[in-house]
């Protein structure tokens, strides 16, 4: 655990963008340690994909919210299985305070790999947008989700390095008095040599600001 932790750290440190180089920087995964958090509401879009199930819930530890996120993407297979959009993982942080970091991401597929992290400038994560192709019917190839925007509460809006097939449905709500502090996923399993979509849908929760 250790060595796993220095590798993030090390890993944060050089390569985010919404972080000062210099700055030290330790990312720990939560997983569903924190899954019990109280929240407010879930934000929801309507154009998430029809295959898979619903999986875990992982929250942010307590006062911790998302300020940032990164993506697993599968690149274009050209004309093996694709499956575009893999995971998301949310990375929290407490207040203003990104010296120590907690990530999040329930259920990601199996294909790809994770990108870089993309940061709020400055406050949390509090509404999203999701880019779906549609279903391609018996013979065609679903990929599902394939790319996610987040808006900051600062104002800001990140759009993730992913595919770009589909098209953008409409934002979610929005969290209000707080942020996204806790994800869950819509994952269709490994099809074993079938027509895989891996995620096809995504919602996340909506904690309150603590109050001071």
């Amino acid at each position: 655990m250790a060595s796993l932790l220095f590798f993030f750290s090390a890993v944060l440190a050089a390569l985010s963008g919404g972080l000062c180089e210099e700055e030290k920087v330790f990312l720990q995964r939560a997983g569903a340690s924190f899954s019990g958090r109280e929240y407010r509401s879930l934000l929801t879009v309507s154009n998430g994909e029809q295959f898979g199930t619903w999986t875990w819930p992982e929250m942010c530890p307590d006062r911790f919210f998302a300020v940032g996120f990164s993506l697993r993407v599968e690149s274009n297979q050209y004309g093996a299985d694709d499956t575009a959009l893999n995971g998301i993982r949310l990375i929290c942080a407490k207040q203003e305070d990104r010296s120590f970091l907690y990530s999040v991401e329930s259920h990601a597929g199996y294909f790809g790999d994770w990108s870089q992290p993309q940061y709020c400038p400055s406050g949390v994560l509090t509404s999203f947008q999701l880019r779906v192709e549609p279903h391609q019917g018996l013979l065609g190839d679903d990929t599902a989700a394939n790319n996610i925007k987040f808006r900051c509460s600062s104002n800001p809006t990140l759009e993730g390095h992913a595919a770009d097939w589909g098209e953008y449905g409409f934002w979610s709500q929005e969290c209000s008095d707080g942020g996204i502090c806790g994800i869950e996923t819509k994952m269709e399993e490994y099809q074993y040599g079938l027509d895989d979509s891996s995620l096809n849908d995504v919602r996340f929760h909506c904690c309150a600001r603590p109050q001071q």
